[in-house]
């Protein structure tokens, strides 16, 4: 008999016998889900219709005054999905572990691959999708983004800045005990949105009380998780506490309370807050520590978030892996958000850690703003001074030895206590074991440590190093880089006593040379006489500040966005812009484990797209708060078009090209590195003109895609029309052609959201490419729309991708900025492509 296995990163359970596979499945249905009812949807055009009319319709459609998020829909929801399984396995054994009741109609169930062939025979049915993994991918940022003088100015202050506003959060929970999320902090009254209906889950883990007015909702999803025998309670949490960190910190980088200490090993290093300090915070716990998380249980959680009533939706979560099929956007994640848009929410998702190869993005969709992570201004660096005066770099926050003192090196190798061998414990040059040590050798020198790839490992740890060195009564300690360590890159590490991290492998030979050089030995036994090497650390716990910034940083996903498994580019600009993602202080779990530096700290520096993203997600908090009646792309072209294309120094904004010594590989950055720029807090609640791209535009392209109508009648219940649209179509504040043959003419609509204006329109053309735009001058008064019509045509043969820009010019100061991207160029007609 064959044991039958479809690959252990879906989670598959394997047992004898092709026909006993099982796994979880993400069933849609063809009848259109309940939020495509509601009056604050914009109607659908005549290019779609729906699938099922008449009794099915009837019997889905919202009965009278029932609400969103009325209990008796739900219930009515899940036990026509009950009926469906019943009827469709009778007398098989199954387990439906989600009912979607609000984005999408569907559910997730734990059946066999024979089973989930009858689902999809069944003529309710539209879609069934074998369910996938995914991974999670500040105390200075508010001023380097300007928002003290700036967009909290507009605001009204901090104690106001996003206020009304509730952000949902998809990610590992949240620590409700942090300081960054009570409310006992302001006097003034803090109303919980009338428009949010969500509840606070209560658990041992999160009992009564954990929500507030700032808090206003948590709830925890795993079944996905829990139905493949992987969830661990004691370690992941039924409940929304977060036992990893990083939802906290990424709630807390969003809408974290203003002013809060940030201490960590003893250390004061400022004063956090969040980006919009006053909106309010919903947690949807949907990844762990131990595994990540699924596509169903995440799908469960966005369905959820909409259903509540959350204005913007934060995922600092990717994908595993690039969506099979015609294209990457046909996958159940986008697809609930493309609804969760539809309804009004505006969508930010982290681009993903795989750079800097091109097309490594993991956000696809044109209606998910994606956020890649650039350096802001503020660097902690350290550094150790050598006895015969060469200086070394390195990392660490930790307080420097005595000025003016230098001490005596002695290498862990150098100091083994007479019971301890390099033979009987190979890793104890790492210093994780005091007693293995002789403390007579150590104590009052700085202890020398090896960093090998057990620490990125978690093996070992910093802190037990640290430890081992204070049980020692070392001066301090100096770590450096082991030579199979390659490229790694290192985030400063708080420690309590005056230490440093050569983080460089070249650093870390010119100092062991050093060490080893200085030593005197016998001159027959070769033993150590005398340890000649000494030097001082100087500490890293004042910050610099680089005029450089911002920079992409090397690990921040590229574009072009990749259309399909195949990798053919689509017309779509990814990533949208970038943010600051790279060591980011925020809130952390008082139980996090993400970070054992961390471990029992209340803040985290990190570093990655994830904490980009919920920078830009509390910035739209800002932008909805001052323009209430704006579409979710009306606040992703405000965001996208006043976004800055130069840096401290008036310079353009760099992008590193490589994991090893990336800011010596470094050029300018491109609007596939970038988008359109670094984001601008302040100018972002100021556009002038925006671009607005609606639910039907959306739909207009996917239809567009060649051999896509089945698919999205099985996601949407829509059938296609005719449609000849493509992303560069979409009313993007963006425009980016795959393939460029001759001559191509596309349309932008701008709206003026501000006072009457008269606009002058310039352009750079990329290389390589021709550009033309009419008209050159427009005035436009208060709501009204311009049509820009652009066309661009090809001066060459060429397949490397090349870039321009679009400005529209504005005699009252407003600069509306578009990015123009061109991959394959051809002067002539290729008919044999």
């Amino acid at each position: 008999m064959v044991v039958l296995c479809l690959g252990t990163f879906m989670g598959i359970v394997c047992q004898d016998g092709a026909d006993e596979v099982t796994a979880v499945y993400i069933v849609t249905l063809k009848q259109t889900a309940i939020s495509h009812y509601y009056g604050e949807l914009r109607k659908e055009t005549n290019v779609f219709r729906h699938v099922v009319p008449g009794k099915l319709d009837r019997l889905h459609r919202p009965r009278g005054n029932i609400s969103r998020s009325d209990p008796r829909y739900n219930s009515y929801i899940s036990r026509v999905h009950d009926s469906l399984l019943r009827r469709a396995l009778r007398g098989e054994q199954y387990l439906k572990l989600y009912s979607y009741h609000y984005l999408i109609n569907g559910f997730a169930v734990f059946v066999t691959s024979q089973q989930a062939e009858k689902l999809a025979r069944r003529r309710e049915v539209a879609n069934v999708v074998l369910d996938f993994s995914v991974r999670t991918a500040t105390t200075h940022t508010p001023q380097f983004l300007g928002l003290p003088q700036g967009a909290w100015v507009q605001e009204g202050g901090y104690d106001s800045a996003g206020e009304g506003i509730v952000i949902g959060f998809i990610d590992t929970g949240i620590d409700p005990t942090h300081p960054s999320f009570a409310v006992d902090r302001s006097e003034v009254a803090y109303p919980v949105p009338a428009h949010f209906s969500g509840i606070c889950e209560v658990t041992p883990d999160f009992p009564s009380g954990s929500c507030n007015r700032k808090l206003v909702g948590a709830r925890h999803f795993a079944a996905s998780a829990i139905i493949r025998g992987i969830f661990n309670a004691s370690q992941d949490y039924a409940s929304p506490f977060d036992g990893d960190g990083h939802g906290t910190h990424t709630a807390s980088i969003a809408a974290g309370n203003h002013g809060i200490p940030v201490v960590v090993a003893g250390h004061h290093f400022g004063n956090a807050s969040g980006m919009a300090p006053r909106a309010h915070i919903a947690v949807y716990k949907a990844l762990y520590k131990s595994f990540g998380g699924f596509a169903a249980d995440v799908v469960a959680a966005i369905d959820q978030a909409a259903q509540d009533g959350v204005d913007i939706v934060s995922l600092s979560i990717t994908p595993n892996r690039r969506p099979p099929g015609i294209a990457t956007f046909f996958n159940p994640i986008d697809m609930a958000l493309l609804s969760a848009v539809k309804a009004g929410i505006f969508v930010v998702q982290a681009a993903g850690n795989t750079g800097p190869s091109p097309k490594s993005v993991s956000s696809f969709s044109p209606w998910i703003f994606t956020v890649g992570a650039a350096a802001h201004d503020r660097v902690y660096s350290n550094s150790i001074v050598l006895g015969n005066n060469v200086t070394i770099p390195g990392v660490g926050l930790a307080p420097g030895t005595h000025r003016g003192r230098m001490y005596t090196l002695v290498s862990a190798l150098h100091a083994l206590n007479n019971n301890t061998t390099v033979a009987n414990d190979m890793y104890v040059g790492e210093c994780q074991d005091s007693s293995s040590l002789n403390e007579d050798l150590v104590q009052g020198n700085l202890l020398i440590c090896s960093y090998s790839i057990r620490f990125v490992l978690g093996l070992s740890t910093i802190k037990q190093a640290l430890q081992t060195a204070k049980n020692l009564s070392a001066a301090g300690v100096v770590f450096y880089m082991d030579p199979f360590v390659i490229g790694f890159q290192l985030n400063p590490i708080p420690m309590n006593m005056p230490g440093i991290i050569i983080s460089s492998p070249d650093d870390s030979k010119i100092f062991m040379q050093y060490y080893n050089r200085s030593l005197e030995r016998h001159g027959s036994t070769k033993e150590i006489v005398k340890f000649g090497a000494a030097a001082s650390i100087s500490g890293g716990l004042k910050p610099n500040y680089s005029n450089s910034a911002p920079k992409v940083m090397y690990y921040s996903a590229r574009g072009p966005d990749p259309e399909d498994s195949f990798l053919d580019d689509a017309d779509i600009m990814k990533p949208n812009l970038v943010a600051p993602g790279n060591f980011i202080w925020a809130a952390w779990s008082s139980l996090g484990t993400d970070s054992i530096e961390f471990l029992g700290e209340n803040f985290a520096m990190m570093s990655g797209t994830s904490m980009a993203a919920p920078h830009v997600s509390g910035l739209a908090a800002l932008i909805k708060q001052k323009f209430p009646k704006f579409s979710p792309s009306a606040i992703g072209s405000a965001l996208s078009t006043t976004a800055s294309l130069y840096n401290r120094n008036g310079g353009p904004i760099m992008a590193q090209r490589a994991y090893a010594n990336p800011d010596l590989n470094q050029s300018p950055a491109t609007p596939f590195d970038m988008g359109s720029g670094f984001v601008n807090a302040t100018a972002a609640l100021d556009p002038g003109l925006i671009f607005d791209a609606s639910y039907d535009d959306y739909m207009s392209f996917l239809c567009g895609i060649n051999g896509s109508a089945p698919m999205v009648l099985n996601y949407t219940g829509e059938m296609c029309g005719v449609s000849t649209m493509n992303g560069t179509d979409i009313n993007l504040p963006s425009i980016t052609i795959a393939r460029l043959e001759q001559t191509r003419t596309v349309q932008r609509r701008v709206t003026n959201v501000d006072s009457n204006e008269t606009y002058i329109v310039g352009w750079s053309a990329p290389y390589g490419v021709s550009v033309n735009v009419v008209p050159t001058h427009f005035f436009i008064a208060c709501g009204e729309t311009q049509t820009l019509t652009v066309t661009l045509s090809a001066t060459m043969n060429s397949p490397a991708a090349s870039f321009g820009r679009i400005g529209l010019f504005g005699k009252g100061g407003h600069i509306v900025n578009i990015p123009v991207a061109v991959i394959f160029k051809a002067k002539y007609n290729n008919t044999n492509r």
